[in-house]
């Protein structure tokens, strides 16, 4: 979930907001200031009612960075390096760059979230229990008293056991223990929270159909994430599992189709796609065989035909500080984040300073489903065309 808006950094964590909590914001809002807050407490004005309202859900958010900020500071703590948080419409999510070196360590970070929010909840519901002995406003203690009470909801639901609630890490971390096989445990942890999400997609239509209630499209919503999340987890974890230990050099492509700096966009376009240009992307060479950047199909087509007539690909590709670079000895699962961050999602592969190969996500994809032997890994994967 990429962030909308940057909030700067909070205990060295980048923090940032994604528009859709836009969404979450305006319907705690208007569920507080148009239906409890009145309830509860009739005889104040409209003004009050709202602006309490949009000051509990800003404070609402202010608890779900506190669960995710545990999370990345335990991370951290664990050796586990972590990119950032972002907020969005369904909560938020702490990007962590790689996975926890232990069960221990994956149980330390899961369990501190829910930890976290129930002590949030706690300092909130005796704080809501003081404010009322001191006989402050009935509508403040109301605010705090649903802050209480939903921290510790969401305590009780993040301690579920299914991916990729932090109950499923938590049952990743138990499994990864029991069994020693992580593949294992992180599978069993998304079957779990694919049920999960099932039976709240089931119930919540299930209220909506039977029983007329609009608002069982929300847990349905909720459902339909964790199983596009628990089957999303479970894919990445097959990936981890397949690519454990290999180096960059097993699953490049070697000594790829190269492009000068200095020819002519006609010269090149008079190559392809027939050519000697048949992919959809070219390491740049200088003179000397230095790389310097990557031409792009796209690069090209974003020059208009006059432009084509009179550049060179020197001024349209994409310099080799824009690109993402690996050693050929660099183990694929630690490329593999910036290789997925990059818009080009390629890797020129460096050899003190000499290219010797290209990485793209189809040679990351033929990796995964060439059949391997049983009696152990291969020492190479034949070399089919791929697209660069």
């Amino acid at each position: 979930m990429d962030e909308s808006l940057s909030l700067g950094r909070i205990a060295g964590v980048r923090v940032g907001l994604h528009w859709s909590v836009l969404v979450i914001v305006v319907l705690i809002t208007v569920a507080l200031a148009h239906g409890r807050f009145p309830a509860a407490h009739p005889g104040h004005s409209a003004i009050v009612y709202w602006g309490l309202g949009l000051l509990t859900a800003v404070v609402f958010l202010g608890s779900l960075l506190a669960h995710e900020l545990a999370h990345a500071v335990v991370a951290r703590r664990n050796g586990v390096e972590v990119e950032g948080i972002t907020l969005w419409m369904l909560g938020g999510a702490a990007r962590l760059r790689g996975e926890a070196p232990s069960p221990a360590a994956e149980l330390r970070i899961a369990g501190v979230g829910p930890l976290t929010s129930l002590a949030a909840g706690g300092v909130l519901a005796a704080a809501a229990v003081g404010l009322d002995a001191l006989h402050a406003s009935g509508l403040v203690v109301e605010a705090v008293a649903w802050l209480a009470a939903i921290n510790v909801l969401l305590a009780v639901f993040n301690a579920l056991p299914a991916a990729p609630l932090d109950g499923g890490r938590l049952l990743r971390a138990y499994l990864w223990h029991r069994t020693g096989d992580r593949l294992r445990a992180a599978q069993g942890a998304s079957a779990a929270g694919r049920a999960l999400g099932w039976f709240m997609v089931f119930t919540g239509f299930a209220d909506v159909l039977f029983a007329g209630n609009l608002s069982g499209l929300w847990p349905a919503l909720i459902g339909w994430f964790l199983i596009a999340a628990a089957t999303a987890e479970s894919r990445q974890a097959q990936i981890r599992g397949a690519l454990a230990g290999v180096p960059v050099r097993r699953v490049m492509t070697p000594d790829p189709v190269t492009v000068p700096c200095g020819e002519s966009l006609s010269a090149f376009l008079a190559e392809g796609p027939f050519g000697t240009y048949r992919h959809s992307a070219f390491p740049v060479l200088a003179s000397d065989g230095s790389v310097v950047g990557m031409l792009t199909v796209r690069g090209v087509e974003s020059a208009s035909g006059q432009e084509r007539a009179r550049s060179t690909v020197r001024d349209v590709m994409r310099p080799l500080g824009e690109v993402v670079t690996a050693a050929p000895d660099e183990l694929v699962l630690d490329l593999l984040p910036r290789l997925q961050e990059s818009p080009l999602h390629r890797a020129l592969v460096l050899e003190q300073d000499r290219l010797v190969g290209i990485l793209t996500l189809a040679d990351l994809t033929r990796a995964l489903t060439w059949p391997t032997e049983p009696a152990g890994p291969r020492d190479h994967y034949p070399g089919t065309p791929t697209v660069q």
